[in-house]
């Protein structure tokens, strides 16, 4: 079921045409499925234990949401996209259609916890995205947002799927401050990444258009590179949830209402 909150103009923040024609390719990509096993430790790690009400903010395809539903936690997502919601609609989901530069309902639901991953740096105002989401959290509520980490990695395809800008700790820090969320630890996942990224920011933007270049972004490789990426993201996991990663192409950052 899709209740509305809010509407705002998808585009603005991601083309909604990559969103629905990307949909299944996601679903099967190694990044996307460890990023939701990362979440999901996260959660476990910092206290949010099954049945908690989680809410997705910008849930997108819905792969959190599947991750999140079959460990049994209690879920709402949250999206701009009309479009993507439909999509991922099924009986018994909570889907919620919201632009986050719009003022919340009176009354809205609170969560015990909320993720936002790769969300605000979709957004000119993060700070004001972080304070949004802070209202819908009760006291004591975690937050677990992630961002794509290191500006010197910005290329043509944060551009394509509408990046503003990627993060360092300091910076992600900023968009936290006096938005009522305490942060607990800020983390980096994905080392293994960012030399291959490099070398792709150096690659020249495909012939055939920025649409071309976001699909091919997606495209699975051939056997056995998906085994191969998967491995990769399963060796870092638990030095990632621990903190000890020294890098990475992105940034978690894990918070606390603090009232």
């Amino acid at each position: 079921m899709i209740s509305i909150w809010s509407h705002g103009v998808a585009d603005a923040n991601m083309p909604e045409s990559f969103l629905a024609e990307t949909l299944e390719k996601v679903r099967r990509h190694p990044w996307w499925r460890a990023r939701a096993r990362l979440a999901l430790t996260t959660l476990q790690k910092h206290g949010v234990t099954v049945p908690a009400a989680v809410a997705d903010v910008g849930c997108g395809w819905g792969t959190n949401l599947d991750a999140l539903e079959k460990s049994g936690y209690s879920t709402t997502g949250f999206d701009i996209s009309r479009r993507i919601l439909e999509m991922i609609d099924h009986p018994g989901r909570s889907l919620v259609e919201m632009d986050l530069n719009q003022p919340l309902p009176a009354n809205h639901a609170l969560f015990d916890a909320l993720l936002a991953l790769d969300v605000i740096e979709h957004l000119d105002d993060d700070h004001g995205a972080v304070s949004s989401m802070a209202k819908l959290l009760k006291p004591a509520g975690v937050a677990i947002i992630s961002v794509p980490a290191l500006p010197e990695l910005f290329s043509d395809f944060d551009a394509i799927q509408g990046h503003r800008r990627r993060y360092l700790p300091e910076t992600l820090r900023a968009a936290f401050a006096d938005t009522g969320l305490e942060i607990r630890e800020i983390f980096w996942w994905g080392a293994w990444m960012v030399p291959v990224l490099r070398r792709m920011r150096n690659r020249p933007e495909s012939a055939m258009g920025p649409q071309k270049t976001y699909a091919d972004y997606l495209k699975l490789p051939p056997w056995p590179v998906p085994v191969l990426m998967s491995a990769a993201y399963a060796f870092e996991h638990g030095r990632a949830a621990q903190g000890s990663l020294k890098t990475g192409s992105s940034l978690f950052a894990v918070a606390v209402r603090k009232n």
